[in-house]
């Protein structure tokens, strides 16, 4: 399998598209000003208790307070809240935990009044970003992910990906861990683990105790709310997360980002230091790589599929729920063998689909009907598969006795949503446009103006495709022509996303030009 990253950064913001065998399966988006993003550990203060939700809301900077439920405060919050306290006041000065008496776990099923007050500091770290109208989900079990290793304070387990399946490998890991673990920090073992030399697990380990030791260093007199951790950026965290040696491609077009990507697997993937490309073309990079296209093609209540069958994807407030249709193209007799195929390939579509869209919560999906136990079973054997590569947790049944199966897939984010219709840029709603005869006459006037403001300037044109066809059909072509007449050669430059009637000019330095008169 193909897989690739690319990366398009523009405008203060940077989105990632994931590719495999040149199909869209995950898209990522953030801003530069992102300051709450999932990871980060702040000292929040509790603002309200809320004993009917067994909850309370916390103060961490957001506008929005932040809610904490007693089951993500996790046993050993009474360790989290004595150490906050003492660092904070300065009367625990080691950095690390091999002095820290650990406290006793706090009831399974206990009470958040029994436990917290308000005003009370809290160290709390970012599970989920805020979704609708609420805010951001805290978690006082702190973890610090790492390429190999999560570092989990305040206990002293070792557990290892279920992944790693060979016995051998993860009694290697178990006691290799156990040997350089640090007194009262537990470890998570990653899958990228599998394989790996005991230095460069020493020096994971070492690089995350780092982190620790900063987050220390700044609870002393720290004011709250306060940020201690951030989480690396999208686009290291992905990089960090995902890369793996299938990897077969890595695409950016911002020249900072691609040095930041090279040095990382540079010290991490040496063998793959050569994947990363530095994309300069003069087309969009979404548009060279057709990740635009599909973003449109996949977005939408309905996508269809090859076979001529289609998906209709509708949500409310509590579920999604998604019907599949066999189509007006599906002609074959056997209706048990074609609801089969059928089936079969929408769960791949579906499967790509809640990725893509980062869909999460209860998810009903409502196959075509099928009598046979035997394709029952292996429908859902299908989608088990179809799944595997999903990061997020998942649970899938079995199809009820109704025909439909249920997924519950974990929510970390707000659903992706991109509309892709699209108001008309022509007439803009009113039905009515000016005569495209004269487009490239009112192209050529605001030309006369850009060169007449800017003689000495290296002018690109951006249009349509459409148009750009036509202007540079036939030998004398409008490039030619207008080289003829201003001695100087315009560059002609696609946006598939450009509307047809609109067009751009940019200057050498590709800042646009605004046009005025």
């Amino acid at each position: 399998m193909e897989k690739e990253l690319i990366i398009s950064a523009q405008q203060g913001s940077v989105e990632i598209a994931l590719l495999e065998d040149r199909k869209l399966v995950e898209l990522h988006r953030q801003k530069a000003n992102m300051q709450f993003n999932v990871g980060d550990i702040f000292l929040g203060q509790v603002k309200k208790l809320m004993p009917g939700l067994n909850a309370a809301f916390v103060d961490i900077g957001h506008r929005k307070e932040s809610f904490l439920h007693y089951t993500d405060m996790g046993p050993l919050f009474n360790s989290n809240l004595k150490y906050t306290n003492e660092a904070m006041e300065g009367s625990y000065t080691s950095p690390l935990l091999d002095q820290f008496p650990l406290q006793p776990e706090i009831p399974k099923n206990g009470k958040v009044s029994q436990i917290l007050e308000r005003r009370t500091n809290v160290l709390v770290q970012i599970l989920k970003e805020p979704i609708s109208t609420k805010g951001h989900r805290l978690t006082c079990e702190i973890t610090i992910p790492g390429r190999f290793l999560v570092l989990t304070p305040f206990n002293n387990t070792i557990a290892i990906s279920k992944k790693i399946a060979n016995s051998d490998e993860r009694n290697r890991l178990f006691h290799l861990i156990e040997s350089i673990r640090p007194k009262n920090f537990g470890i998570v073992v990653r899958t990228a683990a599998e394989g790996k030399k005991v230095a460069e697990m020493h020096e994971e380990i070492n690089s995350l105790v780092e982190k620790w030791k900063s987050l220390h260093q700044q609870m002393f007199k720290s004011k709250v709310p306060a940020k201690l951790v951030s989480e690396l950026d999208k686009t290291s965290s992905i990089i960090r997360d995902l890369l793996n040696p299938s990897f077969t491609r890595i695409v950016v077009n911002d020249k900072d980002i691609y040095e930041g990507i090279r040095v990382y697997l540079e010290n991490n993937l040496p063998e793959k230091e050569g994947i990363v490309q530095h994309y300069r073309g003069a087309k969009p990079i979404f548009d060279q790589f057709n990740v635009r296209r599909q973003i449109k093609s996949s977005f939408g209540n309905t996508a269809t599929l090859p076979s001529g069958a289609y998906i209709v994807i509708e949500h409310t407030e509590a579920m999604h729920v998604i019907d599949v249709n066999s189509g007006p193209k599906s002609q074959r007799t056997d209706q048990e063998n074609a609801a089969i195929q059928v089936n079969k390939e929408a769960a791949e579509e579906i499967a790509r689909q809640l990725r893509l869209r980062d869909i999460g919560g209860l998810i009903i999906i409502d196959f075509i009907d099928m009598k046979s136990n035997e394709n029952k079973a292996e429908l859902y054997n299908a989608m088990k598969t179809y799944m595997q590569n999903d990061r997020s947790q998942h649970t899938i049944l079995p199809l009820s006795k109704f025909g439909l199966m249920q997924i519950t897939r974990q929510r970390e984010r707000q659903e992706l949503k991109i509309d892709t219709s699209e108001v008309c840029p022509c007439c803009s709603g009113s039905g009515k446009v000016s005569a495209t005869i004269f487009v490239v006459e009112e192209l050529e006037k605001s030309l006369d103006f850009v060169l007449s403001t800017r003689p000495t300037a290296r002018l690109t044109l951006e249009v349509h495709p459409f148009v750009a066809s036509y202007l540079k059909r036939g030998l004398r072509n409008y490039p030619v022509r207008w080289f003829m007449k201003y001695m100087k050669w315009i560059n002609i430059r696609e946006n598939a996303d450009m509307p047809v009637v609109r067009y751009k000019f940019f200057d050498g330095t590709d800042g646009e030009i605004r046009l005025k008169g």
